[in-house]
């Protein structure tokens, strides 16, 4: 047994360690952020804040706290033994005194399955069911054109997540998103006398910038520096213009798809470029907004242990978790 597979044995997830208050406990986890403090006393304290894919805990190291401050870095895998307690309300880890009691790992030396999840749903099959839709698309051109942009991204769109926390956060989370909205586009199009394809189109493609403004690593799902400086809409509008261009799309297509993705997001307060100003895209919007605020409370339900989840700041609202 190597050691990824000896800590994926026994080490425990953060949603384990309420089961472990006031026990000692080894875990492996990520350094999301790290903070060098002085107590009233002038002692130096480290402390950090871990997590995996479960969630995540407060630590505090005050034996080597300049010393680790120096070598870990955010983003790093560690191994880290102490005391698992409640303070202020939360669980932190005491972080023993011994020099040992923190480890950086790399890469090999941890199972990537504590901190990247995948979708419960087959990414072959759900990339079928795409293709299906697709293929149910009347306009020739508009279906060729969507053909040739999802045989080209099969396996960056069956891998990609659809966020970093929010919402379908986890590998195959973009093609789960992504055909959900698509099927529900479907259905609310024939209430209405709008361009079916047109919108179906625009439901498949409004989030493929997240293929290049999300990477999976071993330690987690981060932003690329392309993300960051962009956005997923700058970036999407980029790729379907190249492909567009490629394809030699007709120029009033091309423009109805790109406002579907410019606008999105509904408000020009919540990163959309422009409000929706066609109905198409005002369908793409409400249903997105849907299937991401559904699937991100039906997480926080599952998470929470109570009767109420605590408060969830994307959602901005406590979640009621008694349901039957």
């Amino acid at each position: 047994m190597n050691l990824g597979e000896k800590l994926k044995s026994f080490m425990p997830l953060v949603e384990d360690m309420e089961k472990l208050v006031n026990k000692d406990i080894e875990a492996v986890l990520k350094v999301d952020s790290k903070r060098l403090q002085t107590a009233k006393d002038g002692k130096k304290f480290l402390l950090m804040t871990l997590s995996d894919r479960t969630g995540s805990v407060r630590a505090i190291d005050w034996y080597n706290a300049e010393k680790n401050d120096q070598a870990i870095r955010e983003g790093n895998v560690i191994t880290v033994r102490g005391r698992l307690v409640f303070f202020d309300g939360r669980l932190q880890i005491n972080i023993s005194k011994e020099d040992y009691s923190v480890k950086i790992l790399k890469n090999g030396e941890f199972d990537p399955e504590r901190f990247v999840r995948k979708s419960e749903e087959d990414p072959e099959e759900m990339f079928k069911e795409l293709m299906r839709l697709v293929n149910s698309v009347k306009d020739e051109e508009l279906k060729e054109f969507l053909k040739m942009v999802f045989r080209n991204l099969k396996e960056e769109f069956q891998r990609a997540p659809a966020a970093v926390k929010h919402h379908h956060a986890y590998m195959g989370g973009l093609l789960e998103h992504s055909l959900n909205v698509a099927k529900l586009v479907d259905c609310v199009s024939k209430f209405y006398d709008v361009d079916r394809d047109i919108a179906i189109a625009g439901a498949l493609l409004h989030d493929i910038g997240k293929i290049k403004e999300y990477e999976v690593r071993p330690s987690g799902i981060e932003v690329t520096t392309e993300g960051e400086l962009k956005g997923h809409i700058v970036i999407g509008i980029e790729m379907v213009r190249d492909f567009a261009r490629k394809f030699k799309l007709s120029h009033q297509k091309l423009l109805e798809l790109e406002h579907i993705i410019i606008s999105h997001h509904g408000e020009l307060e919540l990163g959309s470029p422009a409000v929706p100003k066609t109905p198409e895209a005002l369908i793409v919007h409400f249903v997105e907004n849907m299937d991401s605020k559904v699937a991100r409370m039906l997480e926080v339900a599952k998470n929470s242990d109570g009767e109420w989840s605590e408060y969830d700041r994307g959602l901005g609202r406590r979640v009621y978790t008694n349901r039957r």
